[in-house]
């Protein structure tokens, strides 16, 4: 109904356009909102506050000239201006459950619509570095990434979902001689293993593999492969230096073709697991973007900066002026060394987006990589690119609870809980849903227990269970050798008279303003409160009232009010990466 009156209020518009009351040129943007409270009407609008200064009125004068330019409509039954010029709208009784018809037609397209224009958003998601499985942090990023990218697709927009694959780099190189070094145990040698090494598991399956892909033919004695290095952090040592120190001991050792094999498997096992990962998670994308392929384009974007005078040589170093653009200091880009940073990298990463074309950027990052922003978006200004079309939203990592024990999220150490056991233990869909009940920014406890409990505290459960429920009674339906209505009018919904049910239909009127409002705001806990709200509505009607009733056409009315919200619930928890059962 919203659409309807915008509908009527743009003939005002036009009306007062003809009659010099408004410029000819004057195209407002109208805005509908649900009132707050039902004493007020059903809709409220704006329109003559905004619009006073340009008609030279006062807001109230103004908004009785729109209501006079109102064309009627059935539909409405009166209106009224409020408060300093508001004008509130009542609808008829039989309006309000109008949106049951509207959602059984539409179906899984209610809601949608093209307020997005086709505009190209690339959402950048994940992106963890391939050292070691997805754990538990990483999931919340991928459950409010990919349910972002839903929702602005639902809303008309082009969408590009990317994970940044850092596949170049020190970790890397820190992974491949992790595996290295448990392949030379699988061979015999005993070491004392770095405290800066990755230790998990599946380090040493990396590593089983090397074995029976190479053989011995990467095997050095222990004492080759340790003489002369410097101390280890055990030993009173620096363990940046004594990795360093040992990542170019195997390079020397086995040689760069070999080395780069190991990099290669480690990379390839790790990455290959993430993907499986994530599929299993309902979470996909349309590109993997290797860092690597992006070392050619550092050059061209540090000649860009260079051109433009943003950067300048000290000690040996190139440095960005960051602080140029509100950072609290300048970035290295170019080490002494001559090699590239991590964050020239990411320049040239980000100046690739924009050339191709994306008309916004949303970068998904976790909440350590607060301080990163500034620098980013000051290259982006210092590039030439407007930098408010880049976004960046920090997701805090969540944190597992096991009764009373928190668990570890380290991938060096190999103790941490991995998404892939998270979702075997409590199911995706708890899983995809609890991770996305709260703001992205706010940090987040994840009770296992809640998760997997069958009850109408634990949210996804009391969805999903709303929606079984419908299913169950159609099947009852059936086996009455009755059938649920095909089509849906207003003699068909006449029957509906309940407070109850009307409230449930303006609920559901309520989806398609929620929906865009939670995609430009990208904030997908707007629509898991809404749909615990619909379901919880849903569970207290269906408990009060029966609904397969004797009488025919009251039956029809409720079984196409239970359709509507079924269909609401499905479309809804779609978005949000989570199935709707049957059954339960």
């Amino acid at each position: 109904m919203k659409e309807k009156i915008a509908e009527l209020l743009n003939s005002a518009v036009s009306h007062l356009k003809e009659t010099g009351a408004f410029p000819a040129d004057y195209n407002p943007e109208i805005t509908v909102e649900n009132a707050r409270d039902k004493a007020h009407g059903d809709f409220a609008t704006n329109l003559a506050l905004k619009s006073s200064k340009v008609a030279g009125m006062k807001p109230r004068e103004l908004a009785e000239r729109i209501i006079e330019s109102l064309p009627s409509d059935p539909a409405v039954r009166d209106t009224e201006i409020a408060g300093p010029g508001f004008i509130n709208f009542f609808l008829n009784e039989a309006s309000h459950l109008e949106i049951i018809r509207e959602v059984v037609e539409q179906g899984t397209d209610f809601g949608l619509s093209r307020q997005g224009q086709g505009q190209r958003i690339q959402v950048e998601f994940v992106s963890a570095n391939p050292t070691g499985p997805l754990h538990v942090g990483h999931g919340r990023g991928a459950a409010y990434g990919a349910s972002v990218a839903d929702l602005l697709e639902a809303v008309g927009y082009d969408v590009h979902r990317e994970y940044y694959v850092n596949d170049a780099g020190r970790q890397m190189t820190i992974l491949a001689v992790s595996v290295w070094l448990r392949y030379l145990e699988l061979q015999g040698e005993s070491l004392s293993f770095p405290a800066n090494g990755y230790r998990g598991e599946y380090i040493i399956d990396i590593a089983r593999q090397l074995q029976k892909d190479h053989g011995d033919k990467l095997h050095h004695p222990t004492a080759s492969v340790l003489s002369d290095l410097p101390p280890d952090e055990p030993d009173g040592g620096d363990k940046e230096t004594y990795i360093d120190a040992l990542v170019e001991r195997c390079r020397k050792l086995v040689g760069e073709a070999a080395f780069a094999r190991i990099f290669d498997l480690g990379l390839n096992a790790i990455l290959g697991d993430i993907r499986q990962d994530l599929s299993a998670f309902n979470v996909d994308f349309q590109q993997w973007f290797s860092e690597r392929s992006i070392q050619t384009n550092v050059s061209e974007a540090l000649k860009i900066l260079d051109e433009k005078g943003y950067l300048y040589e000290q000690e040996g170093a190139t440095w960005f002026r960051s602080t140029d653009f509100g950072d609290d200091k300048d970035r290295v880009v170019r080490r002494d060394n001559g090699e590239t940073t991590y964050f020239a990298s990411d320049i040239a990463y980000h100046l690739n987006k924009f050339d191709r074309g994306f008309d916004r950027v949303i970068n998904i990052w976790g909440a350590d990589h607060h301080g990163y922003i500034t620098r980013v978006k000051a290259a982006i200004e210092a590039l030439g690119i407007d930098p408010t079309r880049l976004e960046i939203r920090l997701v805090q990592f969540a944190i597992l609870y096991r009764g009373s024990e928190r668990l570890s999220m380290s991938t060096r150490s190999g103790s941490f809980v991995t998404l892939r056991e998270l979702r075997e233990e409590v199911g995706k869909d708890a899983a995809r849903f609890f991770y996305v009940t709260r703001k992205a920014e706010q940090h987040m406890d994840f009770d296992l227990e809640l998760a997997k409990s069958e009850s109408k505290d634990n949210p996804v459960y009391y969805i999903q269970y709303a929606h079984a429920r419908v299913c169950s009674m159609l099947a009852k339906l059936r086996s009455m050798e009755a059938s649920q209505p095909t089509s849906v009018n207003s003699d068909t919904l006449a029957p509906l008279t309940l407070e109850d049910e009307k409230d449930l239909a303006a609920m559901m009127a309520r989806y398609p303003e929620v929906l865009a409002r939670a995609a430009e705001q990208l904030e997908p806990h707007q629509l898991t409160h809404y749909l615990r709200e619909l379901a919880g509505r849903f569970h207290t009607y269906y408990n009060a009232h029966k609904v397969l009733v004797d009488d025919p056409e009251l039956r029809e009315a409720r079984v196409a009010l239970s359709l509507a919200v079924r269909q609401i619930i499905a479309n809804g928890l779609g978005l949000l990466g989570v199935s709707a059962p049957e059954s339960m």
